[in-house]
């Protein structure tokens, strides 16, 4: 029996454009080491308070848009939340994925992923605090995937 991904776009089997980790061949490989990978230093700093072994996503949405867009190519766009803050997603090949849509648990149906709000990237990594968690995840899915 073949596991259920529970992400949005999970039924899309995105095969990997540039083949930077070992066994991380399409989009469910990665996700699948990034449950390892995943940690409360790589959450972002304001939610690492609700952080949870249970909730591993919570909080990575944008560090694991990079890691995406890295490996398959694509935008990554933002969708507005209630709360004054934005969620991370990739569009690839028309296609979006959000490897972090578990964290909202069953409000995560209520997001709205129309492709309207491009992420800038490069102003983003210049926000210390998020190039270092981006570099830490960097850091722990080479251990993963060499070790």
């Amino acid at each position: 029996m073949e596991k259920q991904y529970l992400y949005y776009g999970a039924e899309h089997h995105l095969k990997v454009k540039n083949h930077l980790y070992k066994g991380v061949t399409n989009i469910h490989e990665l996700y699948d080491v990034l449950t390892k990978c995943w940690t409360r230093e790589t959450c972002t700093e304001r939610l690492r308070h609700v952080w949870s072994e249970q909730n591993k996503t919570c909080g990575q949405c944008s560090i694991t848009a990079f890691l995406v867009q890295d490996l398959f190519g694509g935008e990554i766009y933002e969708i507005p939340l209630d709360n004054g803050g934005v969620h991370c997603y990739n569009l690839v090949d028309g296609v979006a994925v959000d490897l972090a849509s578990e964290q909202f648990g069953d409000k995560a149906k209520d997001l709205v992923y129309d492709n309207k709000n491009l992420q800038d990237r490069a102003m983003r990594m210049l926000e210390p605090e998020k190039a270092e968690r981006y570099a830490n995840l960097l850091k722990n899915l080479t251990a993963v995937t060499e070790g």
